[in-house]
């Protein structure tokens, strides 16, 4: 299973990381890096209070936040996580990276993020609604589709968005669809949407893939988390030739050296039945997930997984990022000294923000593309920006997470300087 964020572990908090990821991009910034403090201060935070009616009459109290980062190159955009363990710190964090990763595949937002402390397990359907609904009215000031675009994130889907879309409209008096992205696609939605974040993680690791001479086919993939974002992965590596030789998420470690058959464990995980538990393969100690001798490996869970406790036992060519945040900054050159090519969060699970942007479009124009359109458009998207990365990071001698923010804080920056201050 999991192992819970390392923030929690050892007191160091997903936007000490952010912090650590900003200084070390510093001495590359030139003549910006005046402007550096803008990236180590949100823009605005708001934390509310969500009373909820449970269904047995009783009045519960849950804390959320939504958090501007930064808009100096267009409206905030980020995803609403509904989880027991968030924190302040993490959304900051999260909203900091989707800044950077906006401007890294050079879509025109900002970043933000936000997220409700709640265990949503404990909640009936109709106590979620309720929840959603009064956690939108309180962030009402804050979001919008020229300000503030949320979207899906861990524990949150369709239904949500269809719920926060529907009270924000209602306040407004309108049908605003393009207030959220990820919606169903009977409200507004984007064909493609829901496999994006894997199907971009898959895009770049090929990517990188062919620029290290290393095969798809029959290569080995272990994915953590099996998620939407997991999930899509294996599909897409699964379409391509490879081998999932092992999949972990909170149900316990699933191994199969010759490959899992992941239609029929989609179609077991569909049933209401856990990964572990699949007849297809046998189970494994959760820390010898980490030493599996792999081509591809996608942590796609929550942050703080790979730690310098168990980053030197990684054995993988590449290691892409499906989830925020999974690596710490000690455990990056733990990675880098041992020749892991790591395609960082901020590049490798940008295709559910690139899809996103393309159903905020296509709300705007009401003009709706095919779902070979939007995935043809995303994938060029994530290779010229690969190809970019690379450059930088051959230019530089960095990593591809340094490189990745170079080019990033430079736009960012640059736009920030050339808006001024007012007053």
């Amino acid at each position: 299973m999991h192992q819970l964020p390392s923030y929690l572990q050892s007191g160091i908090s997903p936007w000490d990381v952010f912090l650590e990821q900003v200084d070390r991009v510093t001495p590359y910034l030139g003549d910006l890096t005046g402007w550096v403090e803008t990236l180590k201060r949100p823009k605005r935070i708001l934390i509310v209070d969500i009373p909820l009616r449970r269904d047995d009459g009783s009045i519960a109290h849950f804390e959320g936040y939504r958090v501007h980062h930064n808009t100096s190159r267009g409206p905030g955009k980020g995803g609403i996580r509904f989880h027991q363990n968030v924190t302040l710190s993490e959304v900051m964090a999260l909203a900091g990276w989707m800044t950077v990763k906006n401007a890294a595949v050079g879509v025109p937002f900002g970043g933000a993020k936000g997220g409700v402390r709640v265990d949503p397990r404990q909640l009936s359907r109709t106590e979620l609604e309720r929840l959603t609904r009064r956690y939108t009215s309180e962030i009402n000031t804050m979001i919008g589709p020229d300000k503030d675009i949320p979207a899906p994130d861990v524990n949150t889907n369709e239904q949500i968005m269809a719920w926060m879309m529907d009270t924000y409209s209602i306040n407004q008096g309108r049908t605003v669809m393009g207030v959220v992205t990820g919606k169903p696609i009977s409200l507004g939605g984007s064909l493609g949407r829901r496999e994006a974040t894997g199907r971009g993680v898959f895009v770049v690791s090929a990517a990188a893939a062919r620029r290290l001479g290393i095969p798809l086919t029959d290569a080995r993939v272990a994915i953590q988390g099996y998620g939407n974002v997991g999930s899509a992965a294996a599909r897409c590596f699964h379409r391509a030739g490879a081998r999932i030789i092992a999949i972990q998420d909170m149900s316990g470690t699933l191994y199969n050296g010759s490959g899992l058959d992941i239609a029929a464990l989609d179609a077991w995980v569909a049933q209401g039945n856990k990964v572990a538990a699949f007849p297809g393969g046998e189970t494994l100690a959760p820390e010898r997930f980490w030493e599996l001798e792999t081509e591809f490996l996608v942590p796609a869970a929550l942050e703080g997984q790979i730690t310098r406790d168990n980053a030197a036992r990684i054995r993988t060519r590449i290691l892409a990022e499906g989830a925020n945040g999974p690596t710490s900054p000690e455990a990056d050159d733990i990675l880098r000294e041992n020749g892991v090519v790591v395609v960082p969060d901020v590049l490798a699970n940008a295709g559910g923000v690139t899809v996103s942007y393309f159903e905020w479009v296509q709300d705007f124009s009401s003009f709706f593309w095919t779902e070979d359109e939007i995935n043809q458009r995303l994938e060029k998207i994530m290779t010229d920006a690969l190809a970019e990365i690379w450059a930088a990071a051959e230019q530089h001698k960095t990593s591809l997470r340094t490189a990745t923010f170079i080019l990033a804080c430079r736009r960012i920056l640059q736009a920030r300087d050339m808006r001024g201050l007012y007053p």
